[in-house]
Parts: C-alpha cells; structure tokens; sequence
C-alpha cells in the first residue's frame, strides 16, 4: 500500500473531504523544517470553499477494527485511530458533527455495506486501481508509506546504501510497486521475487537473500512482532 484516500459514492462528499482534509489538519499550514522535511501531498496555501451540506441528514464513516494505529479497539473498547481522528476532524471543519457517525464492520463487508447505502464513505486502506476508480471517487492521497530495506542487524549496510546493495539478493514481493521501484532505482541488486510475504520474511531470518525491501509501515509490524 502506498498512499490512502477516503473513497465515496458522490461527487460532493469528494468536494467536502478535499476542504476539509486542506484545512482540518495541522500540520497543512506548518512551514518547513530544514531537516527532515515532512512529504507535502498538497498545496498548504490552496483554499477550497465549502460545500453546503444543510440538507444533508447523514455522513456516516465506514471502517474496520483491525488496522491499527489507524483504526482499532482501544483498551477500553472504544473506536480509536488515525482515520477515526480525522473522519472527526472532518466533520468538525464542515460544522456537521451532529450529523457524522463512524461504523466499523468486517473489511470483507464495506464494499457491500457501501453499495446498499448503508454508508456514504469508506475510511480505510482501500487501493486506487483502474477497477476501484470506475467505481468510487477517491479523495486526494494524505498519507504514504515509505518503502524500507531491511536486514539482519548482524548484517546491517552502512551509507551510501547504494554502493552497499551492489551484486546483494534483495527480496521484494512480484508484481509491486515496490518491485518496480527496487528495478529502477537500484538496477546493480539481484532482484529475487516472492508471491507471499510469508516466504519473503522466511527466506530473510534463514540467510538466503540478504535484505528485503517493501512497504516500511508493514515491516515495522512484522520486526514488532515475535517472528522476526
């Protein structure tokens, strides 16, 4: 997954998201910092008018339960995360917070949920195919993921990266983006595919490539977790 969008149904929830998603967060305004530079995805100085939603008697969020930190159960229960965040964040720039309500659901059943109108939007990370496309109309990215190398510590490259990687098995999932990133980009690695995130990860801890390169948000779940 490279970047995330809300997606909806109507052309004017897509107009209210883009308003609200310049102006709700906080660091849209903030200026620069020398270094490191947070990734800009839109114009901070863009103004975009809002929407009049006066007849609107509902703007309810669909999302799921397992994916955090940007949507899940907290200690207590509670619906909590990133998306819930910024669906409440939303609705607080449009002036309908009355009128919001944020549902979770099985992942299998948003697209179905979304369908029968049961939801007028889906805050998750749905991907942004030529297939989705014909279907949603998605809002613009405001959140991706950088692709990482990762390794054994024992093995661990030192910078320049580049010149460390030279003649190096890296393993990448087959038919990503991330595949073709690592083709381009770095054109001296021997670029060794996996169909399974599974074997991937296997054939790393056991020696047989020497790094694996791919979405930095999922290997930081998986370096978190017993397995690695």
């Amino acid at each position: 997954m490279i970047g995330r969008s809300v997606i909806v149904p109507f052309r004017w929830i897509f107009l209210a998201l883009l308003s609200a998603l310049i102006g709700a967060l906080p660091f849209a305004d903030a200026t620069r910092a020398a270094e490191p530079q947070v990734p800009v995805l839109w114009d901070a100085k863009e103004r975009l008018p809002k929407p009049d939603l006066s007849a609107l008697p509902r703007l309810r969020f669909l999302t799921t339960t397992d994916f955090p930190p940007f949507n899940f159960l907290d200690g207590s229960g509670r619906l909590s995360g990133f998306h819930i965040d910024l669906a409440r964040a939303i609705c607080a720039e449009l002036g309908i917070v009355e009128k919001c309500q944020i549902q979770a659901l099985p992942w299998n059943d948003l697209d179905d949920a979304l369908r029968k109108g049961e939801g007028e939007a889906i805050i998750a990370g749905i991907a942004a195919t030529p297939e989705s496309r014909e279907k949603y109309a998605f809002s613009r990215s405001y959140l991706q993921f950088p692709a990482r190398f990762i390794m054994p510590k024992a093995k661990a490259f030192t910078e320049p990266i580049l010149d460390k990687l030279r003649s190096k098995r890296v393993g990448v999932i087959a038919g990503s983006a991330h595949e073709k990133m690592l083709r381009d980009y770095f054109s001296t690695v021997q670029v060794v595919p996996f169909d399974k995130a599974e074997d991937l990860y296997a054939d790393l801890k056991a020696g047989r490539i020497d790094a694996a390169f791919g979405d930095g948000m999922r290997f930081a779940f998986w370096l978190g977790g017993s397995e690695a």
